[in-house]
């Protein structure tokens, strides 16, 4: 790489700090954490997401863990030197401030690293800003030249690439920082935006120059999956390529990579592991209630893809338990693989029909026509809640083809909603229940889709009306949650259950509407009631309703599989004894083909692997997982928020949609819908 390309890289990571700090401002504003500083150190503002102030809040409280174990343990000996804080790569970040604040610098002193251009601004922020020069207390500053931007009694800024490491080294020593003293390395997503070689030597010089230090490391991991790909690739397109995730994927690769770079303890654990075991449950409870959210699935899929790691050495700090072992959480690595499914694209993006959409509601209407509504996706080159149908058809020679149509009439109109349910009424009505159009606004009616043909009868000329559905009175507040087609003394019934509300964060409620007058009815159910969940999916049974998995109201996704037993008087909820138990999930589809429940993609927190095809034989209870072999789809395939069609006869099934909005890095959609081959699964097996 020559200098003018090196120069281009290191002012594209200079302005990921600037995007961070102003999300860090963000976060600040709405409460999720006390920082009266950040603010003060970023000029401008910006409101950001919910889904990215969860996720910078994750950050920080992992970082703020780290920081507060090591000053615990480098300060329990009174006679001890004064312990050390160096950051690299720090950037506009206000810890010296909130430490300083906090009272926790009595015996202790920060010093930063970063670009000399974000150094030198830094120090500039600070000096011209009283309520930070108060913190401070008398400083000097470099000059234009300088390596030492900024320096006070304890806290320095130093202007330094971090690939320079014998500039750095001298500079430190200049500095002040003394090697022999107890010392916190921290490096917030820094190590991947430098070379691997680069990054490796940087590890190595801090294990040979500090003898008594902690390692604390944030950064991106997972880089194989549909989620990784995309995360790449927005930073390739950012010009700061995230380096090293292919040598050191996971967290077991980045705690053997310190281990091996002369750091004598080291762990690690993603972030959804960090969340749920090291936060409180009080302080979850808040920050699940800060504000309205509801996008579950990126908000897990971000916490898998980075991780916090702590490696140690020294005789002060080599024993230091920052993460000590947590039972809570443990990690469930699904059984080896008893089988592969081909997975191969069906319609053409070239086409222009393809379904970009996700959190959308899709119905076999017959053989030959499958009908998708609703969701967020892509119209005209715009993203936007969707308010077009879908028809994916297949005509004579088996051969699908999908297109857009549009509601026709001047009656009710589709309302744009998401996560709601579809159900088959007939072959040309469908019955639309609950949705969302936005996490404090359900969509309250139950909507009728007719469709009906144009004189020359073709499936390209279908046209869609939408009417008010059932009794006037009769509304469902609530989405996630599932519909599935029941059977009470020859009647069939709509048994609605689950999901979540304005009000409530989880729903254990349930519904029986008869499928004749839509009017909803009493019926006997027995047995002790399920766990509240959303985002389970259902599937009809025996005359009853097979739920499996879901988000439980701890947000963590759950493994039960229960069935909704028709009894002489009603219905019995059971729990169906699966070995070895799924491992936990939500977001997911289920359909059941000879006697078997297929459990189609979802996400789950508690394995590294990406969820496939898990296969439970109802009559036996064991449960089998398969992979999705995507060799055949040009584009990664994220399964959540998909929709999915079990097509029996020729074994197969279709998969529509899917996809979410994937963090900061932008909305991905699965461009194409997919055919997955289902025919191992044969009756004998």
């Amino acid at each position: 790489m020559g200098p003018r390309s090196r120069e281009r890289r290191a002012g594209a990571v200079q302005s990921t700090n600037d995007s961070s700090a102003l999300s860090k401002s963000s976060l600040a504003a709405r409460g999720y954490v006390q920082d009266a500083f950040v603010s003060l150190l970023v000029p401008g503002t910006a409101r950001r997401a919910p889904l990215i102030h969860r996720g910078y809040y994750v950050r920080a409280r992992a970082v703020r863990h780290c920081v507060h174990a090591f000053l615990r343990r480098a300060c329990a000996y009174p006679e001890a030197p004064r312990s050390q804080i160096l950051s690299l790569g720090a950037g506009s970040d206000s810890l010296y401030f909130c430490l300083k604040t906090d009272g926790l610098l009595a015996r202790a002193a920060v010093w930063e690293v970063d670009f000399p251009d974000v150094a030198r601004r830094k120090a500039e922020r600070i000096a011209e800003t009283p309520e930070l020069c108060a913190l401070t207390g008398p400083f000097q500053r470099g000059s234009p030249a300088s390596v030492l931007c900024f320096e006070s009694l304890d806290y320095h800024i130093l202007g330094l690439d971090l690939r320079q490491l014998q500039e750095l080294d001298e500079a430190l020593a200049s500095a002040g920082l003394d090697v022999t003293t107890p010392t916190l390395l921290l490096a917030e997503a820094v190590l991947t935006y430098l070379e691997p070689v680069s990054a490796a030597s940087l590890i190595a010089w801090a294990a040979r120059r500090f003898p008594d230090a902690l390692f604390v490391v944030y950064e991106q991991m997972k880089p194989q999956d549909a989620f990784g790909q995309f995360m790449l690739q927005h930073f390739q397109q950012l010009n700061s390529p995230l380096h090293g995730l292919d040598s050191f994927p996971d967290v077991e690769a980045q705690r053997c990579r310190f281990l091996q770079a002369g750091w004598t303890a080291c762990s690690a654990m993603d972030m959804n592991e960090f969340y749920h075991c090291f936060l409180p449950a009080e302080e979850r409870w808040r920050i699940e209630n800060l504000e309205p959210f509801d996008e579950f699935e990126e908000w897990h899929l971000k916490c898998a893809h980075y991780f916090v790691l702590a490696a140690s050495r020294g005789d002060t700090l080599s024993q230091t338990l920052v993460f000590p072992p947590a039972e809570v959480f443990p990690r469930v690595d699904p059984a080896s693989p008893s089988g592969v499914f081909d997975a191969r694209i069906v319609t053409n993006d070239n086409q222009g029909s393809t379904l970009k959409t996700f959190g959308h509601a899709s119905v076999l209407l017959s053989s030959g026509i499958i009908l998708s509504a609703g969701g967020f996706g892509e119209q005209k080159r715009r993203h936007c809640r969707v308010n077009k149908f879908h028809l994916l058809s297949r005509n004579s020679d088996s051969e699908w083809k999908g297109f857009h149509i549009d509601s026709c009439g001047t009656g009710t109109q589709w309302d744009g909603r998401l996560y709601h349910t579809m159900t088959r009424l007939s072959d040309t009505q469908v019955l639309v229940l609950g949705g969302r159009l936005s996490p404090v606004n359900p969509a309250l009616s139950p909507l009728q889709i007719h469709l009906f043909k144009n004189e020359d009868n073709s499936t390209e000329s279908l046209n869609v009306t939408v009417t008010r559905a059932g009794p006037g009175n009769f509304t469902l507040s609530c989405w996630r949650h599932s519909t599935t087609e029941v059977s009470y003394k020859n009647q069939k019934y709509l048994f609605v259950y689950g999901g979540r509300s304005v009000l409530e964060p989880v729903l254990s409620d349930w519904h029986f509407l008869h499928v004749g007058t839509m009017a909803s009815v009493k019926i006997p159910v027995e047995g002790e009631a399920p766990e509240a969940r959303h985002s389970h999916s259902a599937c009809s049974w025996q005359g009853g309703a097979l739920i499996a998995g879901g988000l439980g109201a701890s947000e963590e996704p759950l493994n039960s599989v229960l069935f909704l037993r028709p009894i002489s008087c009603g219905f019995l909820w059971e729990s169906i004894d699966i070995q070895p138990p799924i491992t936990p999930r939500y977001s997911h589809t289920a359909h059941v083909l000879n006697e078997k429940l297929l459990l189609v993609g979802g996400i789950w927190i508690h394995s590294s692997l990406v969820p496939g095809v898990t296969v439970v034989n109802l009559t036996t209870g064991l449960s089998s997982e398969y992979q999705i072999d995507t060799t055949c789809v040009p584009r990664p395939l994220m399964l959540h928020n998909h929709t999915s069609i079990l097509l029996p006869e020729e074994q197969q099934l279709l998969l529509l949609g899917g996809g979410g909005n994937c963090f900061s890095f932008g909305t991905y959609f699965n461009p194409h819908t997919v055919t997955l081959d289902i025919s191992s699964l044969s009756v004998g097996q």
